[in-house]
């Protein structure tokens, strides 16, 4: 969304107006447009929050303001990882630009892929056209309060299943031995002298389940650790997802990261482009530029 000056009403300042040069004029009014541009990202950080359910700070704070300057009066806010409004650049390790987020949340529609589907889907676990979403109860210590599950947990559950493919950025796969510390003691990694305690641990084994859906590797097969087995016989009456047996022998299943078909999809709930064309935004910028002007004459002695 960008702002640009196309507001009326500078009578009240055309005596200052007439004081300043040409590019003080331009000075004052972009730093108008940047005071409007900031006004204009709190309000749509207040739209966010108040929304959405718990939405994570990566979300609310992904809004950004692109200044104006004397040269190019204008001024783009966007959620968005871009850090020049000209190009595309991806920051940190967040895979899924906040634009990408949002855009069903704006304008209806299935939202992408996240990374993790992704990666589901390329190593056959996730059916084509599914999604994924945490379970009600989520598993013990698996969420991050807003509704996702915590990453390094869900690394260490698509490691397990061997989920990663070869060269996929810095994440591998467990290997026997790690997943064998899993089973017993909980976590891959454990140093010796904490495998030596008495514990309390807790083992588990994550495996897939597709419930009686049908299955990506062929009728009654299901990838469990890495490897082929048996589903549909042992996994029917679990529904569709990753699961967690707890404890030794047949163990206590618990849901981890279930399988879903999408809906319809999301019906528009924001309007973040509308913020910048309302009418109180503009009386903001009115406001701001006769304030910017005055100061800049004020400056100068007029």
């Amino acid at each position: 969304m960008q702002l640009n000056i196309t507001i009326k009403g500078f009578e009240r300042v055309k005596a200052q107006m007439e004081a300043l040069s040409g590019a003080q004029l331009r000075e004052a009014a972009a730093k108008a447009l940047n005071d409007a541009g900031h006004q204009v990202r709190r309000d749509m950080q207040r739209e966010l929050t108040q929304r959405f359910d718990r939405p994570t700070p990566f979300i609310v704070r992904s809004p950004k303001v692109f200044q104006a300057t004397a040269d190019d009066l204008v001024v783009t806010i966007a959620p968005t990882l871009h850090t020049d409004k000209n190009a595309f650049v991806r920051g940190g390790k967040v895979g899924v630009d906040p634009q990408q987020v949002l855009q069903a949340q704006e304008f209806g529609g299935l939202r992408r892929d996240k990374r993790s589907e992704s990666v589901l889907r390329r190593a056959g676990i996730l059916p084509a056209g599914w999604q994924t979403a945490i379970p009600r109860q989520p598993f013990p210590g698996s969420d991050d309060g807003n509704g996702n599950l915590k990453g390094p947990f869900l690394r260490s559950v698509l490691a397990f299943l061997q989920a990663f493919a070869v060269g996929q950025g810095h994440y591998a796969n467990m290997g026997a031995d790690a997943k064998d510390r899993v089973r017993r003691y909980g976590k891959g990694t454990l140093t010796k002298a904490a495998q030596r305690q008495a514990g309390p641990f807790r083992g588990r084994a994550y495996f897939v389940a597709y419930g009686r859906a049908e299955s990506p590797f062929g009728k009654g097969i299901v990838r469990n650790s890495g490897g082929l087995a048996y589903g549909k016989s042992r996994t029917a009456h679990l529904a569709a997802g990753i699961w967690a047996k707890l404890g030794e022998g047949k163990g206590e299943p618990r849901p981890v990261l279930m399988f879903i078909k999408p809906g319809k999809g999301y019906t528009p709930r924001i309007d973040l482009d509308g913020l910048g064309k309302s009418a109180a935004t503009q009386d903001y910028l009115a406001r701001r530029l006769r304030f910017r002007i005055r100061q800049a004459a004020e400056a100068l002695g007029g």
